[in-house]
């Protein structure tokens, strides 16, 4: 089941399912969230709320009466008390007055700047008049509008009874008047002088009851009293719908809640298998929508949820349960497919690179520092007489530090052209070995390199030539040595061939001046073929040869010799066949050498070990054997022309055979090496692949 699991998780059909059903929960959590405002009339503690007296509703059914009727009695009293200009605060009428004493300076022909303030005041109050009467008349207007409209509001109320009285004015909707008629009620609100009574007592933990004790500090209680109280039919009705209405609300919640766990852990999903395709998977794999810029995404997303708010805002309360799931399902799946993209980009750590604003910056970065880095020095000359006044000006509230950056950058180039002449001196004075540093890139940092490359050629060629001169020297000494040897001992024996008379000493003398004679032949073949490899003057015709093939045939014809010396031959190649390009003839001949000099210097009984391997492009052919003498020179002289592994010039070879091999490979387009540890001789050839021409 585990590995079903495993195999299904990561699909993307599975994905696509998997957000559908987040989709779906979303949209049915908005829903219910808008169906829980709407029965709740934005009251979430109706869910919790435990009796109706603590509620909202019953708030909504007191506070606005109290409201209304200590205003009543606190401010407005009677259409007689507002007409008597008694709802006028000395405070309101002050700022009228001073309104109009600032048009009356501003407008006035009358007002004059030579008089006093309280001069121009009184002369204010005589030009003013009308309009001073004017904005009482206004202000009293007003609040006797306010009055029949409080007047209206308490005459439509028909559950609750009420009694307001400031000990002169009165208003009621009952004939009681007395509190101890309203205290028989199940619930009510007395509130006399300074003093209140509340039944039952939850009523206190209401808001409107603390709005009340607030609001009551603002006039005086003294003389006053409001009494309310609410019938049992009232109660009933407005405690069976609130216990209606909270079940309904608390049906709501728990779709809320439900369907809103369902899109926290399918959302959670998503986001975990969100660019895999596996749960080990390291790489993130990005979709069509990933192409959008991360910054262009922001932009959309917030598109959409201002469009989502602005459209449901254009839709009634009464219809705005309606209205959810057609609006919300289409803008809710291209917001997540956003999300979700976002998410892989964090996931890919491309979150700022793949930024429109990234890109641009880039871009222009990559241009600059292109044209300043491959431009002349022109092109960067008028780069920075452009780009150093357009930073000042982006940059003048830090222009000290400006200042200082160009400072320290024209310091650093001071420096590096200093440092490059200073080398210059040195290199022309004969100190080939000096190396110019400036660091950095730029174009003093391609001089420097440039100049440094010219003293590494010149220095290469230097030791190239004083290697060249020693090596003609050594090849003049061991030439002179060698040939010199076998020359002198035929001139020796043909001295005393001439005077001797015995047939026995004639043929003895004869056989050594064959074998001095074959000693000097050989000498000045391999002289000749060395001086002819090394010049490249030798014709090659590269071919498909079957290296395995070719070595097995050349060890056939030499197992006498191998018999001979006691090794023994171990040959390691792959089951299929190798092909390589080369000269059969001039490859063979290279082997040939190196086998040579593993007879003559391999230790007898030993074992020798040929290996072929692919290395890519190239075929390495690799043969070790034990050496009989300590090698007791580097493998750098053991190439040299005329060396020998133990360094004596007593062995019948020249001591040219690995130098010829190296200059027989190397004409074929191969590389021939050879490494030393300890006893062990290693010869490296590396041969080009065959590869078939179509």
């Amino acid at each position: 089941m585990d590995i079903k699991l495993k195999k299904f998780s990561h699909l993307m059909t599975t994905k696509i399912i998997i957000f559908i059903l987040m989709i779906t929960c979303f949209t049915g959590a908005i829903q219910a969230s808008v169906d829980l405002a709407v029965k709740g009339d934005g009251d979430l503690g109706l869910v919790f709320g435990d009796s109706y007296f603590r509620s909202k509703s019953f708030e909504r059914e007191s506070e606005p009466l109290l409201f209304d009727l200590t205003r009543l009695i606190g401010e407005y009293k009677s259409e007689e008390h507002i007409l008597n200009g008694g709802t006028i605060s000395e405070e309101e009428w002050r700022n009228e007055e001073e309104n109009l004493f600032e048009d009356y300076q501003f407008h006035s022909k009358n007002f004059n700047p030579n008089l006093s303030e309280t001069e121009n005041y009184e002369k204010f109050k005589e030009d003013y008049a009308d309009k001073i009467s004017q904005a009482r008349d206004r202000l009293i207007k007003d609040d006797l509008r306010e009055f029949h409209l409080l007047m209206q509001n308490i005459k439509e109320i028909k559950g609750p009874l009420y009694y307001a009285s400031d000990g002169v004015n009165v208003f009621k909707n009952s004939s009681q008047t007395e509190k101890g008629q309203f205290k028989t009620y199940p619930s009510y609100l007395l509130f006399e002088d300074y003093s209140s009574e509340i039944y039952p007592e939850e009523i206190e933990d209401n808001e409107s009851f603390y709005w009340f004790r607030e609001g009551k500090e603002e006039f005086d209680s003294k003389g006053k009293a409001i009494y309310i109280a609410f019938t049992d039919e009232f109660l009933n009705n407005k405690i069976k719908a609130w216990k209606e209405s909270k079940a309904s609300a608390t049906e709501s919640f728990y779709r809320v809640v439900g369907f809103f766990t369902g899109f926290i852990l399918l959302f959670l999903y998503l986001v975990t298998v969100a660019g895999r395709r596996l749960f080990k998977d390291q790489e993130v794999h990005l979709h069509a929508v990933d192409k959008l810029y991360v910054d262009i995404n922001f932009f959309l997303f917030s598109g959409l949820m201002v469009t989502w708010v602005a459209t449901m805002e254009t839709i009634t309360y009464s219809n705005i349960h309606k209205a959810v799931i057609p609006i919300t399902i289409p803008i809710s799946a291209a917001g997540f497919m956003l999300i979700l993209s976002l998410v892989r980009h964090i996931k890919n750590r491309t979150f700022f690179k793949h930024t429109l604003i990234y890109k641009l910056f880039s871009i222009l970065f990559k241009f600059v520092k292109d044209v300043y880095e491959n431009g002349n020095v022109a092109v960067k000359t008028v780069l920075i007489v452009i780009g150093y006044p357009v930073l000042i000006a982006l940059t003048f509230f830090m222009f000290p530090i400006t200042i200082g950056l160009a400072a320290w950058f024209s310091l650093r180039r001071v420096k590096s052209f200093n440092a490059i002449k200073e080398g210059v001196e040195r290199i022309k004075d004969g100190d080939i070995h000096h190396h110019i540093d400036v660091g950095g890139k730029g174009e003093f940092s391609k001089l420097a390199a440039n100049i440094n490359s010219m003293t590494d050629g010149l220095k290469k060629a230097v030791d190239s030539e004083l290697k060249s001169e020693r090596l003609k020297t050594e090849l003049i000494t061991n030439v002179s040595h060698d040939i010199r040897t076998p020359l002198t001992s035929i001139i020796t024996y043909v001295d005393l061939l001439k005077k001797e008379k015995d047939p026995a000493k004639v043929a003895e003398y004869v056989e050594v001046l064959d074998q001095k004679s074959k000693r000097l032949k050989l000498l000045t073949d391999d002289l000749f073929e060395a001086a002819k490899a090394s010049s490249g003057n030798i014709p090659v015709q590269l071919e498909r040869i079957d290296i395995s093939s070719l070595i097995n045939q050349g060890l056939g014809e030499v197992s006498d010799k191998v018999e001979e010396l006691g090794l023994e031959f171990r040959f390691n190649y792959p089951k299929e066949k190798v092909y390589i390009q080369a000269d059969g003839k001039l490859l063979w001949r290279s082997i040939e050498n190196v086998l040579s000099n593993i007879f003559k210097y391999a230790l007898k009984g030993s074992r020798v070990y040929i290996d072929i391997e692919e290395t890519g492009n190239e075929v390495l052919l690799t043969f070790k054997n034990i050496s009989a003498y300590e090698l007791n020179i580097s493998a750098d002289e053991l190439m040299e022309r005329f060396k020998r592994g133990d360094e004596s010039r007593t062995s019948q070879g020249s001591g040219l055979g690995l130098s010829i091999a190296e200059s027989l490979t190397e004409i074929q387009k191969g590389k021939f090496m050879i490494q030393v540890d300890g006893d062990l001789f290693k010869t490296m050839i590396y041969m080009p692949k065959y590869k078939d021409v179509i």
